[in-house]
C-alpha cells in the first residue's frame, strides 16, 4: 500500500498536476511496468527500491532520448556558436527527479510508481544552458570512482570507495563511434615539412553521453565524459606466450588515467597521473570540438569547413580553473602542426576561443608543473609553452623597459630549485577573459593575486558570480516552500529568479509568515526521523538547527565553529537554569585523504559530541552531530531543514560557494563574514537582515602586515582561554590527552586564517541570533527578506552574464517542437 500523503505531497501534486498533464500517467504506469518487468531477474519476485529506481529511469530516459536527438537535429540546422564547458570535475550522481522536473514528469511519475524516487546533482551551470537554449557540451572524465566515501569510525574520517557504476548507469550511453586516441610521451621532430611528435604512446578516449534536460523547453543538451582504454595493441609487439599475459595485464596502466577523482583540497600536488587525466581530457575534446566545428551538417560525415580560421565565430571554449590549461598549447599545436597556420593567425584563434574562470586565491592550491615532467609527458606542448612565454615576455618588455622584476613575476615559467610552468598565467596569456566567482574574489584577483596581468590587460578581468539552480535546489528539495512562494507569487519564478523580490510586498503577512515557518517546521521533523534511523541520535526539533556543511578546511574555519559550542557548552554548565535557546549544531564535510590537519578537526568535532551529548545537565539545549558522508543527497535534506546557516571563512579567503545560496533560498538565515558571494547576499537581503560579523578584507590584509598574535587574544579572552585549555588538556579526549596537540599548536602560533581574531565578535553575533529565535515572527521575517533577495544567485543569471559578456551568444527562453510535434 502506498504510504498517506503528507501536506508537502498534496501540496507538490498541486503545482505539478497541470504543469504534468495527467494523461502521461496510464501511458508512464505501462512503459514502467514493461521496464520493471525486464529489470526482474527471473529467480526473484519482488521487486527491490533499485528495480524501481531504474524501472522509473529508463521509464523517464524515454521521454528524454527524443528530445534529446531533435535537439541534437535542431543544432545542426541551425548551426549556432557552441560553448564547451571543461571541468576536471564534472561528477555524475543520480540524475532522475531533476530530470522529471525539468520534462514536467514528476507528478506523472508519482502517481505511477507510488512516489518512489531518487535523485542527485548535475551541474548547476549544465541545467541553466540547457534551460537557456545554448548550445552548450559539459567535457569531463567518466571517473570510475567518484570522491570516497565517508565513514566515521571512532570518531575519525576512514575513506572507502565510491564504486558509483557497480550497478550500471541508466542515463549514459556510450559512443564508441566517437573514440578518439589521445598521445603521450615521445619526442618531438622538427622537420622541413613542419613539426612532429613521435614514438608516442596510445590511449583511446571512449565518450560516454548523458542527457541535460532544459527547464520545460525541449532541449537537451549532452555532457560527454571521457573513459580511458587501452587500444588493442598495447605492448603486444613484443609478443610471446609470457610476454602476451603480461601486455594484457599491462591495459590497466593505461585505463588508470579514468580510474579515481583526484580530491579537490585546495592544495596542488604534482602528481604525473594528475597531469595525465588533465591532458587526456582536454585532447580528446578538442579532437571532439574540431571534427564538430568541420562538419556541422546533421547526419553527414563531409568536412563542411575547411580551416579553424572562423572557430571564434562558431566555438567557445571555458576552462573551468586552470585543470584543464593544457587546452590552450593542445590547440596551439593543432592549429600549428596539423592545420598548419602561422603562429600569429594560430595565438589570434586560440585566445578569441579560450576563457579562464579562476577558482581560488590560495597559493598552495594554484598549479604549478614541473618542467622535467612535461618534458617527459608531452614533450611538444613544452615546447609550445616555452614559445608563448617568449612572445609574453617580449610584449611586457617593451611595455615595462627595464623592469627585471615584472619579467620574473609574470613570467610562465617559474625558475628555482625545480623549473614549474605557472598554469594560472598560461590561462591568462591564452585567453580573452578571465573571471572570478564572486565580485570580492574578482576584486582580490586584479589587486593582489593577478594585479600585473591586470595593469596589463584591464580589458580581459571581468566578474561572473556564481548561482545555483532553482530547479533541483527548491523545486525539488524543498516542494513545499516552493508552492507556498507560488501561491503569493505565481510559478514563473522558477525560471527567473528575480521575482521573488514580489515577495517584499508580503513580508508583514501574517499567513506568509505562518505558512514559511510551517514548512521549515515539517522540513525539521523529516530531518530528524531521519537523524534518529540514519545516526541513532534523538533531537529536539523544536531546537535551532545551526548547520556547516563543505569540505574540511583551515581557512573554512570549522574551529570557529567548534569554539563556539565549547564556549556555550561551559556557558549552560555554569548557568544551567537559564532559559537557553537549544541548538542542535551540524557540522559535516569530507577531509582530503592526505589532510592531515582537517582529518584532525572532524576527529574534535566527533570528540566534542561526544562530551556534550551524554551531558545530563546539557539535555536537549545543545546537540553536536558530525553528518557523516556529507553529498549532494544529504544536501538535499539538510539544507531545506536548517533555520541557521554558517559561513564564517576568513575574509579575502572564499572565492564565492554556493552552499551559502542554497541555504539563503531554502528559508535559513546566514551568520558569515564579509567573504565571497555572503557580500552579496548581505547587498540583496539589506545587511541588517544577516548576522554578518568580523574582520573585513582590509582588517585581514592590515593584520597580516602588522602581524597576528594569537598568544595575545588567548591571554585576554577567559571564555577563549578556558576553551583552548578544554581541548590541550584532554576534556575531550580522556583516552589520550595530547590527541589534539596538533591543533592548539597550530592555532596558538602558525594560525594563516586568524580564528582567534574573530571569536568575540563571533561569539556576541551568535548571541543575537539566539535572541533573535526566540521571536518566531520576526525570525521568519527575517528569512522572507532573504529569500526575496536571492533573485541574483540564480545560475540563470551566472550563464546569462557568461554568454552574452564571454561566449558572444544570446540567451534563449524558445521552446523548440517535441519529437511529436510537426517539423517546422
Amino acid at each position: 500500500m502506498p504510504k498517506p500523503l503528507t501536506d508537502q505531497d498534496k501540496r507538490k501534486q498541486i503545482s505539478v498536476r497541470g504543469l504534468a498533464g495527467v494523461e502521461n500517467v496510464s501511458d508512464l504506469k505501462t512503459n514502467f511496468n514493461r521496464h520493471l518487468h525486464f529489470t526482474l531477474v527471473k529467480d526473484r519476485n519482488v521487486a527491490t527500491k533499485r528495480d524501481y529506481y531504474f524501472a522509473l529511469a529508463n521509464t523517464v530516459r524515454d521521454h528524454l532520448v527524443g528530445r534529446w536527438i531533435r535537439t541534437q537535429q535542431h543544432y545542426y540546422e541551425k548551426d549556432p556558436k557552441r560553448v564547451y564547458y571543461l571541468s576536471l570535475e564534472f561528477y555524475m550522481g543520480r540524475t532522475l527527479q531533476n530530470t522529471m522536473v525539468n520534462l514536467a514528469l514528476e507528478n506523472a511519475c508519482d502517481e505511477a510508481t507510488y512516489q518512489v524516487r531518487d535523485g542527485s546533482a548535475l551541474a548547476c551551470f549544465l541545467d541553466s544552458m540547457a534551460s537557456l537554449g545554448l548550445a552548450a557540451y559539459g567535457y569531463g572524465i567518466r571517473y570510475e570512482f567518484g570522491i570516497f566515501n565517508q565513514k566515521i569510525v571512532n570518531g575519525w574520517q576512514v575513506e572507502e570507495a565510491d564504486d558509483w557504476l557497480r550497478y550500471g548507469n541508466p542515463w549514459e550511453k556510450a559512443r564508441p563511434e566517437y573514440m578518439r586516441p589521445v598521445h603521450f610521451y615521445g619526442r618531438v621532430e622538427h622537420t622541413p615539412e613542419g613539426v612532429k611528435w613521435v614514438d608516442t604512446q596510445v590511449v583511446l578516449a571512449l565518450p560516454y553521453d548523458t542527457p541535460v534536460p532544459g527547464y520545460r523547453n525541449n532541449v537537451v543538451n549532452t555532457m560527454r565524459l571521457w573513459s580511458a582504454k587501452a587500444p588493442c595493441d598495447f605492448n603486444l609487439k613484443d609478443f610471446n606466450v609470457g610476454g602476451y599475459i603480461q601486455a594484457v595485464l599491462d591495459r590497466n596502466l593505461a585505463e588508470n588515467i579514468s580510474r579515481v577523482l583526484y580530491p579537490n583540497d585546495n592544495f596542488f600536488e604534482g602528481k604525473e597521473l594528475r597531469l595525465k587525466q588533465e591532458y587526456f581530457v582536454v585532447a580528446a575534446t578538442l579532437q571532439d570540438i574540431v571534427r564538430r566545428f568541420k562538419s556541422s551538417k546533421f547526419g553527414s560525415t563531409e568536412v563542411v569547413r575547411v580551416d579553424l580560421s572562423t572557430l571564434p565565430d562558431k566555438v567557445a571554449i571555458q576552462l573551468n580553473d586552470t585543470h584543464p590549461a593544457m587546452a590552450i598549447p593542445e590547440l596551439m599545436r593543432i592549429l600549428l602542426d596539423t592545420e598548419h597556420q602561422k603562429w600569429e593567425k594560430a595565438w589570434d584563434i586560440c585566445t578569441r576561443t579560450c576563457a579562464y574562470t579562476n577558482h581560488t586565491v590560495l597559493p598552495e592550491a594554484l598549479e604549478r608543473w614541473p618542467t622535467d615532467l612535461l618534458q617527459n609527458l608531452l614533450p611538444r606542448h613544452l615546447e609550445i609553452i616555452y614559445e608563448i612565454n617568449r612572445r609574453h615576455l617580449e610584449r611586457i618588455a617593451k611595455l615595462y623597459p627595464g623592469d627585471q622584476d615584472r619579467l620574473r613575476r609574470m613570467s610562465l615559467v617559474e625558475e628555482g630549485d625545480q623549473k614549474k610552468i605557472n598554469m594560472a598565467h598560461l590561462c591568462i596569456v591564452g585567453s580573452h577573459a578571465v573571471n572570478g566567482v564572486a565580485r570580492i574574489h574578482s576584486d582580490i584577483l586584479k589587486a593582489t593575486l593577478f594585479k600585473d596581468f591586470y595593469e596589463v590587460d584591464p580589458h580581459k578581468f571581468q566578474n561572473k558570480t556564481n548561482g545555483i539552480t532553482p530547479r533541483r535546489w527548491l523545486v525539488m528539495c524543498n516542494p513545499g516552500l516552493a508552492e507556498v512562494i507560488a501561491e503569493r507569487i505565481g510559478e514563473d519564478y522558477i525560471r527567473d529568479l528575480d521575482q521573488l523580490k514580489k515577495l517584499l510586498a508580503f513580508v508583514d503577512d501574517d499567513s506568509l509568515i505562518h505558512d514559511i515557518a510551517k514548512v521549515k517546521q515539517e522540513n525539521k521533523l523529516k530531518f530528524s526521523a531521519y537523524l534518529e534511523e540514519h545516526y541513532k541520535v534523538k533531537i529536539n526539533p523544536n531546537s535551532m538547527f545551526d548547520v556547516q556543511v563543505k569540505r574540511i578546511h583551515e581557512y573554512k574555519r570549522q574551529l570557529l565553529n567548534c569554539l563556539h559550542i565549547i564556549t556555550l557548552y561551559n556557558r549552560i554548565k555554569k548557568e544551567p537554569n537559564k532559559n537557553w535557546t537549544p541548538r542542535t549544531i551540524m557540522i559535516g564535510g569530507k577531509a582530503a585523504p592526505g589532510y592531515h590537519t582537517a582529518k584532525l578537526i572532524i576527529r574534535l568535532i566527533t570528540a566534542i559530541g561526544e562530551i556534550v551529548n551524554h551531558d545530563t545537565v546539557v539535555g536537549d539545549r545543545l546537540k553536536v552531530i558530525f553528518l557523516e558522508n556529507y553529498k549532494v543527497t544529504l544536501a538535499e535534506k539538510i539544507i531545506p531543514a536548517s533555520d541557521l546557516s554558517e559561513q564564517i571563512s576568513t575574509a579575502g579567503t572564499e572565492a564565492s560557494g554556493t552552499g551559502n545560496m542554497k541555504f539563503m533560498l531554502n528559508g535559513a538565515l546566514t551568520i558569515g563574514t564579509m567573504d565571497g558571494a555572503n557580500v552579496e547576499m548581505a547587498e540583496e537581503a539589506g545587511e541588517e537582515n544577516l548576522f554578518i560579523f568580523g574582520m573585513r578584507v582590509d582588517d585581514v590584509d592590515a593584520m597580516d602586515k602588522s602581524g597576528y598574535d594569537a598568544m595575545d587574544y588567548y591571554n585576554r579572552i577567559p571564555e577563549l582561554k578556558q576553551a583552548m585549555d578544554q581541548i590541550a588538556g584532554g576534556f575531550f579526549s580522556p583516552d589520550q590527552h595530547d590527541l589534539f596537540k596538533d591543533i592548539v599548536n597550530m592555532l596558538l602560533h602558525h594560525d594563516r586564517f586568524k580564528v582567534f581574531a574573530d571569536y568575540e565578535a563571533y561569539i556576541k553575533c551568535q548571541e543575537k541570533v539566539s535572541a533573535l529565535y526566540k521571536n518566531p515572527k520576526e525570525w521568519t521575517k527575517m528569512v522572507i527578506h532573504n529569500i526575496a533577495g536571492c533573485g541574483k544567485f540564480s545560475s540563470d543569471r551566472t550563464i546569462s552574464q557568461y554568454a552574452r559578456e564571454i561566449w558572444g551568444m544570446e540567451p534563449s527562453l524558445e521552446r523548440i517542437p517535441a519529437p511529436d510535434d510537426p517539423r517546422q
